[in-house]
């Protein structure tokens, strides 16, 4: 039986500190991982470099930020949260169902 897909926007905070890898490529890495919990991505928008309100890194004062729409089985963010958890250029991963 298949699953139903749902509609998801996630905002990631990416961080290319020390890396030889482009925002590009960064954002490539996470259109795979949306893929591999089985997610269809529909749009990508870089929404550029930001500073943060409240800096818990004073080595990362600022980031990029990405929002990407995708559609994902219901339990798909949750396990993108997991998969991402050991990545360690996404900074921070915020997904909603829209």
């Amino acid at each position: 039986m298949t699953q139903t897909k749902r509609s998801y926007r996630a905002t990631f905070i990416l961080d290319n500190r020390g890396r030889e890898e482009t925002i590009d490529q960064i954002i490539e890495g996470v259109k795979k991982e949306i893929a591999a919990v089985h997610g269809d991505v529909t749009a990508v928008e870089n929404l550029g470099k930001k500073d943060f309100a409240r800096v818990t890194d004073s080595q990362l004062p600022d980031a990029i930020y990405v929002q990407i729409s995708f559609s994902a089985p219901p339990d798909g963010p949750r396990h993108l949260h997991e998969r991402l958890r050991l990545n360690t250029t996404v900074y921070r991963a915020m997904v909603q169902s829209v």
